[in-house]
């Protein structure tokens, strides 16, 4: 089994370890885009052009699979990826968790890039999901290029920041960027209120993970013996994991992991 998964940057990685805990024994196939990185300042366009070529570089490998580790790119590019590799490889998209933290009745602050917190697309979710329910939309600056670097700093003063924005009676936050996954016990400690019950955290990375398996027939097995092998695509281009994803603990899951031949 082959799982191909695609960001413009590591934000794939939460998803990423999600497949390998299901399945340790699945081969997987990291498709990014440095060279066209990130892809929320492009114009529709040349995302949708850019996502296209990162999904034809994993499909190259054959996955059973290919999931859209990245939020932007699963609101402007899924149906063009679908229709362009669908049948023959299901695409799986990461949609923001609002419907299952509104389910816990909230207060729910939705933490995403400043492109999507008003949006449309994140409007149409919040009233399709959490009607009746006090959602506050929390734009959260620079957070996710200071996790694509690595950048202690920077992540701590731009989680600092949203946090400031965040309503004190908030106990559900959703993690609306995937490499928001990347720092998620920063943004509880960020967040938790004295006083308030334990801050609950909705990010998307088991779901989809699991949503994967289920597309191709296959079953949790956490505990196969064998360990699949790693590709990694760097603008279509074979490579390493870069340096920065060896900073968070997903990242670290795959340093030990066999490179394909």
């Amino acid at each position: 089994m082959k799982i191909a998964l695609m960001d413009s940057g590591i934000g794939l990685l939460a998803a990423t370890a999600a497949v390998r805990r299901l399945r340790p024994d699945a081969d997987l196939v990291l498709s990014l885009d440095p060279d066209g990185m990130p892809w929320g300042v492009r114009t529709l366009d040349d995302l949708i052009q850019r996502a296209t070529h990162v999904a034809e570089a994993a499909a190259a490998h054959r996955p059973d699979a290919l999931i859209i580790g990245c939020n932007t790119a699963t609101v402007h590019a899924l149906a063009t990826l679908r229709t362009r590799l669908e049948p023959g490889i299901p695409v799986i998209g990461t949609v923001p968790a609002i419907k299952p933290a509104a389910a816990g009745g909230g207060p729910v602050a939705i933490w995403a890039t400043p492109a999507t917190t008003g949006s449309t697309y994140q409007r149409g979710l919040i009233e399709e999901f959490a009607g009746g329910v006090s959602v506050a939309e929390v734009p959260c600056y620079g957070l996710a290029e200071a996790v694509e670097h690595a950048d202690e700093d920077a992540i701590n003063a731009a989680v600092a920041a949203a946090a400031a924005l965040t309503p004190d009676d908030v106990t559900t936050v959703v993690l609306g960027c995937t490499h928001y996954e990347l720092v998620a016990e920063r943004i509880r400690a960020a967040v938790q209120r004295p006083g308030n019950p334990p801050l609950v955290l909705h990010g998307s990375a088991g779901a989809v993970a699991a949503q994967a398996l289920r597309r191709i027939g296959e079953q949790p097995a956490p505990e196969a013996d064998a360990t699949g092998t790693l590709t990694v695509l760097l603008s279509g281009r074979e490579g390493s994991l870069p340096a920065p994803a060896l900073a968070y603990d997903e990242g670290k899951l795959l340093r030990a992991v066999t490179p394909a031949s």
